[in-house]
């Protein structure tokens, strides 16, 4: 089955600023994909670039086997058989939530085209809205309006710039569920953009995360948090600390806890690197050793702690929300770690965010 997208060496400047860099990639068919990162990677530049919006420099976008995007040839974005849902959804005002369905439909005899309206309603959980217009919607029901037309002509493609941004962050995550949930009843394979980590994980199978115009790393949620590529996708995903560590003279790692298993050769020419702790690396009880509560943020059901250890290095760790514990009170902690990731030690190292 041929892949839905195939971006190969993709480079894409304004004027002389390179704004995305070699970047490459491949959807598997009905997979979702999302492009993270900072404002000012690229992400929403490649995007364009996709949907037809933005001229390629170099490399080359391939749809559904058909090349829509080289040096040498660009597709007008009618003709790339690419959805889009846009941030402000981009529905037509004049229009009732049928007509702006069925806007792309045209090709489709009457009584097809109220079938595949119809069928897209009921999709997203709507149809008794099919006569509204849109300002009689809510924002969450807009987006599951402009999903439906972006899907209405079954796009080997379907790509979201940032279709959540505008709400509240617990309607984003609840919609990006019932975003997939459709994607993936109606088979469709997508490209999201957007900074927000919680709706990426909540979307996306795969993601790419960006930084000055290059993919960083390209995995999973589960594999960007627990086995990031470098530092940058280390301290961008999720949330944690960088903890001192010394290589011994018998290649065993050291910490402020004891020994790490990780080990390194005698030999090795690094002798001082990072560990990265996340909140779910620290648990409370003994062996271990005595910190102080520095900040607390409670959470409901969880409560996130950020603790000094007797050197002054801070650490994040998080517990059930009834266990209520004020700055300025003790415990004693442990690391319990399932992967152990270690980077080089830097000049800075950043103490604990909440």
């Amino acid at each position: 089955m041929r892949s839905p997208l195939e971006i190969d060496r993709v480079h894409v400047a304004y004027g002389d600023t390179p704004v995305v860099k070699g970047v490459s990639l491949k959807l598997e068919p009905g997979e979702i994909g999302c492009l993270l990162g900072p404002s000012g990677c690229g992400k929403t530049t490649l995007l364009r670039a996709i949907a037809g919006f933005e001229p390629l420099r170099r490399g080359s976008v391939v749809v559904d086997g058909r090349v829509i995007s080289s040096t040498t040839t660009t597709l007008a974005p009618e003709r790339r058989g690419v959805g889009m849902v846009f941030q402000d959804f981009a529905l037509f005002p004049h229009l009732s939530v049928a007509a702006n369905i069925g806007f792309g439909l045209s090709r489709l005899g009457r009584e097809q085209r109220q079938a595949r309206i119809d069928e897209l309603l009921r999709l997203v959980d709507l149809p008794e809205v099919r006569d509204y217009y849109p300002h009689q919607l809510s924002g969450g029901q807009q987006q599951r309006i402009a999903l439906a037309r972006a899907l209405a002509p079954r796009p080997a493609l379907l790509l979201l710039d940032e279709p959540f941004s505008s709400m509240d962050v617990e309607l984003r995550e609840t919609l990006a569920r019932q975003v997939r949930q459709i994607l993936k009843r109606e088979r469709t394979s997508a490209l999201l953009v957007t900074h927000d980590q919680s709706e990426a994980f909540a979307m996306a199978d795969r993601i790419a995360v960006m930084e000055h115009g290059m993919i960083r790393q390209w995995d999973s949620a589960y594999h960007l948090y627990h086995n990031p590529a470098d530092r940058f996708v280390a301290g961008f995903i999720g949330q944690g600390v960088w903890l001192p560590v010394k290589r011994d003279a018998q290649g065993v790692l050291q910490s402020e806890f004891g020994p790490l298993t990780t080990r390194v050769g005698p030999s090795e020419a690094v002798t001082e690197m990072e560990l990265l702790l996340r909140p779910d690396d620290v648990v409370k009880g003994g062996p271990g050793l005595e910190a102080e509560v520095v900040e607390k943020a409670f959470r409901g059901a969880e409560i996130l702690y950020r603790l000094r250890l007797p050197s002054g290095v801070e650490v994040l760790y998080i517990t059930k929300g009834h266990n209520d514990m004020q700055p300025g009170e003790r415990l004693t902690v442990r690391l319990e770690m399932d992967v152990e990731v270690l980077f080089p030690l830097e000049s800075m190292t950043p103490s604990g965010r909440m």
